[in-house]
Order: C-alpha cells, then structure tokens, then sequence
C-alpha cells in the first residue's frame, strides 16, 4: 500500500495532542498526574479551535477553493477530517478522565454527583445554593423577542429549555468566578459547582416548566490580526493592541460543547442565533473544563500519585563562588532545563544590574513568568543609569494583555521598550550585554531555546548558551541595531536570522551533507524541533534521503514529514517525546564526527519561524559542547519509554519492550545531580 510523504498540519497537531491523551492513558504515569495531562489535553485543543479551526473556517469563506500546500484539501474537507478526528478523541478523553477518576477513589478522591451524593450531603449543597448561588445568580430568558445574551469564550452556562407556548424559551446561568468551583464535601469527596447549579437552575424561574437542561461552553475564535484594526489604527502599538484585544474578545463562537444531548427544538434556536452548524457540536461525558484538575494534587497530596520530585540543579559547569562574566569569559557555558536550574542565567541578569563595568543590557522578551526576576533585574540596571533597552512582543498570543502590563512597568522604570518591525514577530531568545573596560567594549551574549520565564524553565526542556565570543557578540549587536530601526535584520557570518538569513543557510547546509552522501561518506541531518512544516526544507529532507543521507528527527509536535516512503523517505526515522516535560530546544546538527556543525536558537522549521519571524539561532563552537549537545540528541532519539516512532503510515507507535529501559527526561535529570562524591 503507498502512502504520502507529507500530512496537513493541523491534521499532524491533532495527532501530536493524541500522543498527550496516550499519557493520560497509560498505566506507567502516576494517577494525578494522568489527570492533568487529561486537562493538558483539553486545554490544547481549545487553543487549535481558537487559532487553527478558526482561520480554516475563514479560509473556508473568503478562499474555498484554496487548497492545501502538502495534500491537497480544501478548507471543507479540512475542517471535516477535524471534526471527525475531534469526534474519536473525545470520547477517549471521557473514557481516560472517568477511568483515573475511578482509580483515585480507592485513595479517597471522588467526584460526587448529585445522583451519589448522600442525603446529608444533598441537605449541605441545596443550602449552599440558597446561601451561595440564589442571592448572586443573574438568570437571563432568550426567547424569540429577546436575543441570546453574550457568552464568553470558554465559559460554563446551565442552560434550560422552557415551556413556551410561542417557540421555544431558553432559561440561561453563568457560571462565574464568584464562588468556588470545586465544592469540597468532606475528606476528598468533592463535587462541582456547574452540576449543583444545573439540578436547582430551574428555582431561579419559578413560573417556568424545564422540558430540559444542559451544561455549555462556547469558544470563540481569537483568530485576529493588527490589519483588521483599519481606521482604528492610531500607530501607537500599546493602544492599537489593546484595541484589539477587546476586538477579539467579540469574534465569532465556532464550537459549542455540551454536558448532555439538548432537545432539538432548542439546539436548532442556539445554533441559528449563534450562526452554527450542528457539525460544530461536541457532546462530552467528562467536565467540560479540567482545569481543576490540577487542584486535585491538593485535595489529595500522595508522593506515590505523583511524579518524584526533581529539582533543578545548578550546573556543574558553574562556579557559585565567582563571577557569571569571568567564567563566561573563560569558557562558553551551557545550561539545559529543567535538569539545571535558571539561577545561573538569572545571576549573570543580576550581575549585569549591579556592574559599575556595564553600559548597556538589550533583550528580547516573548513570555515571561509572572513575577519575573528578569524583569526586576533590567527594571534595576535601569535605576543604576545604564542603557537597557527591552524588545518586548506584543503579539506573543495570549499574552499580549501580560506584555503590554510588562511594557508599561519596563518603561515606567527608565528601560527603554522597543516593538518588533510591522508585521513580523520577535521570537528570538537573544540578551546582549556590553562591558566597558580600560577604553574597551566586552560583550556578553546570551542564545536560548526558551523563554525568559522562571517558571517554564522548570517544566519545559531547554538550552541556553553564555558566551563572550567577540563575533557572536558583534552580530547580536547588529541584529539590535535592526530592530531598534524597525526593520528586519540582514544576514550574519555565524548566526542564523531569519527571515532572511535562517532557512538558505540550514538548505546549504543539508546541501553540503547530499554531496558527502554522493562521494561515498558518512552524511548525517539531526534536527529536534517542536514543529516540521516548512514545504521548502521537507523536500530538501526527501532529496536528502534519496541520496543516503542518515536523517534524524525529534520532533515533540507537528511534522508533516512521514518517513519510510520507499524511494523517498526511507533514510528518514521520526520520533516524538512526549512525558513529564514539555519538549522545547530547537537543535540542529548536519555531518558527523570532526565535520559536524551544530546549533541551536528559537526556530522550528515552520513557515512562520523560517520566513515571517525574527528567530536566531547560533553555532556551538566549543568542541565539548557539540559533544554534550549530540549525546543529548543520541540520548532521547533512544527513549524507549516516552519516545513514540513514527511509521510510514504516519501512525505513532511506542518502541517494542526491551531489556534497555532508556527514559531520556530521568537519565538526563539525575544526570544533573552532583554525585556524591562532590556533596562532601
């Protein structure tokens, strides 16, 4: 049987979210942890509604002929291969949260209901709704004459039918953030707010008769560019952001999800208001939100139900006794999170803001934690008088309401804040700082993978690289030059920039690798990635591989690349980590042996990072650590517990059993640990 060599991307992402369900699933995750990759779960596939669905459904009225780059489709057919694919995960979600559900009751935790609930407790919770809900509630009436009131994005509602001898009559609850919506009954029973709501709903309309009742949530899209600003546009990028926020907050419901089957008469007036086909509703037999899942560690605080508790270490490679710029001055220093801790970067931040010897500090900031000692520490090297300049980016999706706050706070503290050029996202990881000693300029630059966030740093996987090489330094300056200009920043000699300097680079690169493979050498293309979809580089990645070159592929999310196409993908392996961490590095390695050439930097191979983003990406010239970088690579291409291969099919299957157990995220953590020689 032949199958295509390249898969739709949004069709790709719901198998990457498939892959995240599969540890809910698994016996091998400890029980509250299951639930929360249940939330996980649901929480990303709210956002591909949000984003991808939502721009397809455009796509699908302004172009419904426009077919797919890779495969062909139309937005029609597209969007029905989701909404069937949606259709057979969400009952695996149901059935994987009602199963860890089950198993947690022999801990004690249980979901109540008010079908299970003991007559005490029904006593507590009618009293609770008298006491609680009745005094607050804002019951709402949508009928024929009067319209269905606004519904927030990704808000619960009870929502009755009612009697109505003139059409159908909609009795309508918000549930809000007023109360708790975990309701605790005693040791770890517990029951939520929406389903006591829905039982005593029908008091609020005393003089009504309820035919029948359901929860819902709606999403809305938040698919919303700058452009659909217009004459609104006043130039001032903080205001026009915030213009659009408010914007997006009223765009479109393309999903509606229920607790329960609706009667028709009533589901037929919601979709006809809300503009809706009955293909976009999605019926749930779990919650239909999870979030409190992750309330359910407190409730239930058992070692044994979740992960061991890992600590980032500091590096081993970091002196704590001495200077973050001497050191750097001496070697280049790697960090990898969350097996080593943030602290070292954020020492050399907070060295920077304290040295006399420091005249300026420039940084691209995307996302940050929320109480950020990055911040603080440009916020204080500002209040010392040195030039700190701050490309914070408005448009890092669903944080722009925090970015435009950290902007204001930045600038009220003398940093000056800088915005990326007009229709480009700023999505490097770069920090540069400058040393004047004796007359002379000493710069100091930092390269990551991730975000300058304390917090992500402890959950997702990441590289930062340290060093004071003078041209690496000299470029970064360049690449600021840039975007203190508003434009974008041409190509350098050692970084890669994009847009215009990455992709041609990583394409001569893979280039250089066909030729070996033609000579009759050893040729090697390693690359670990979040996302594979840029067309460009895939059929360079095809071309590669007809001509013998070994490929690699890590990749957490997306790829659109499927290996093992006989005369075409066949020198190609494709793997996925999903676990514990969120796989997040970006690591590129072409050759092998003395002739490799890594990097590392911000960019997956996405159109949008290799052609509309700012994304840098920097060579490891230090010998140990292009060794340390591809024993990492080598490391968790292995994993024979999270790493799931992919087949020509396109299917993820885990590796067969085996004697050699590799856990790549445990091995690379205790790794991180000093051993025990070293605690004396």
């Amino acid at each position: 049987m032949e199958y295509p060599v390249m898969e739709n991307r949004e069709l790709s992402w719901l198998r990457f979210n498939q892959r995240v369900l599969e540890e809910a699933q698994s016996k091998q995750v400890p029980l509250l942890e299951r639930l929360g990759f249940t939330a996980i779960f649901q929480s990303n596939l709210d956002e591909f509604f949000r984003v991808r669905v939502a721009k397809l459904l455009k796509k699908k009225k302004q172009s419904p002929k426009e077919e797919d780059a890779l495969t062909g489709m139309t937005p029609k057919q597209l969007l029905h291969a989701i909404y069937d694919q949606v259709r057979t995960l969400s009952p695996a979600r149901d059935a994987a949260y009602h199963e860890v559900m089950s198993e947690l009751r022999d801990y004690g935790l249980e979901q109540i209901t008010m079908q299970s609930a003991s007559a005490s407790e029904l006593t507590m919770l009618s009293e609770w709704f008298k006491r609680e809900i009745r005094p607050i509630a804002m019951p709402l009436i949508a009928d024929k004459g009067k319209p269905l009131p606004f519904f927030r994005d990704r808000a619960l509602y009870v929502i009755l039918h009612l009697e109505s001898k003139s059409g159908v009559r909609m009795g309508i609850v918000p549930i809000t953030d007023q109360y708790p919506r975990l309701i605790r009954l005693g040791g770890g029973r517990f029951i939520l707010a929406e389903d006591v709501i829905l039982a005593y709903a029908h008091t609020l309309f005393r003089n009504s008769v309820v035919i029948d009742r359901t929860i819902m949530r709606m999403t809305r899209s938040a698919s919303l560019e700058t452009e659909a600003l217009g004459d609104l546009r006043t130039g001032d990028q903080i205001t026009d952001m915030e213009t659009l926020l408010q914007m997006r907050k009223r765009l479109p419901v393309i999903r509606m999800e229920l607790s329960e089957t609706f009667c028709e008469p009533a589901l037929h007036f919601l979709c006809k208001q809300l503009k809706l086909k009955h293909h976009q509703i999605f019926y749930a037999k779990a919650p239909l939100d999870l979030s409190f899942a992750f309330q359910c560690k407190d409730l239930l605080p058992l070692p044994q139900l979740q992960y061991e508790r890992l600590v980032p270490q500091l590096s081993a490679a970091v002196n704590p006794k001495r200077s973050m710029f001497s050191q750097i001055r001496k070697q280049d220093l790697l960090l990898h999170y969350p097996y080593e801790s943030i602290r070292s970067f954020l020492r050399l931040l907070e060295e920077a803001a304290d040295d006399p010897a420091v005249v300026s500090i420039q940084i691209t900031l995307y996302r940050m934690a929320r109480d950020s000692r990055v911040i603080a520490a440009l916020c204080e090297a500002a209040g010392h008088g040195k030039q700190v300049t701050a490309l914070t980016e408005l448009r890092a999706r669903f944080d722009e309401e925090a970015n435009i706050q950290w902007a204001k706070t930045l600038e009220h503290a003398g940093v000056h804040v800088i915005f990326g050029p007009d229709g480009y996202k700023v999505h490097s990881k770069l920090l540069l700082i400058e040393r004047k000693m004796r007359g002379k300029i000493e710069r100091f630059t930092q390269i990551g993978t991730g975000n300058y966030n304390e917090k992500t740093a402890s959950l997702y996987t990441d590289y930062c690289l340290m060093t004071a090489n003078p041209q690496i330094g000299e470029e970064a300056a360049c690449v600021f030059s840039a975007l203190k200009e508003q434009t974008l920043p041409q190509p350098q000699t050692l970084l890669l920039v994009a847009p215009y300097g990455l992709q041609s680079r990583v394409l001569e690169a893979m280039d250089a690798e066909i030729q070996q493979a033609k000579l009759g050498n050893d040729a090697y293309i390693g690359l670990r990635l979040n996302g594979l979809c840029d067309k460009i580089i895939m059929k360079k990645l095809i071309e590669a591989s007809c001509a013998g070159v070994k490929i690699e592929l890590l990749i957490r999310g997306i790829c659109c690349l499927i290996p093992g196409v006989p005369e075409q993908t066949e020198q190609i392996a494709v793997r996925s980590i999903v676990g514990r961490y969120l796989e997040h590095a970006r690591v590129y390695l072409f050759g092998s042996g003395e002739r490799m050439q890594v990097y590392l930097g911000s960019a997956d191979f996405m159109p949008r990072n290799t052609m509309r983003r700012v994304e840098i990406c920097t060579p490891i010239l230090d010998p140990a650590l292009k060794d340390r970088l591809f024993s990492d690579f080598q490391l968790q291409f292995h994993d024979s517990v999270k790493a799931r291969i992919r087949q020509s099919d396109g299917d993820y299957l885990l590796p067969s059993p085996n004697s050699d157990t590799i856990d790549s995220q445990t091995l690379l953590h205790r790794s991180a640990y000093p051993a025990p020689d070293d605690l004396s």
